[in-house]
């Protein structure tokens, strides 16, 4: 398991420290579709630019 790699004696150790990677990325993501349909919604043609994701 994960949590044995990382060494956490629990899962919710290993949750607990990685789950606002999860949300984080998760928000890059909406806001990245907001932009792309704000453009659109303007008559910008051009693609979205990605987020870099570190």
């Amino acid at each position: 398991m994960i949590k044995e790699l990382l060494g956490h004696a629990h899962i919710g150790v290993t949750a607990g420290v990685y789950a606002h990677v999860r949300l984080r990325l998760q928000r890059q993501a909406i806001d990245t579709l907001n932009d792309a349909l704000r453009l659109a919604e303007h008559g910008n043609d051009d693609p979205p630019v990605a987020p870099v994701v570190r």
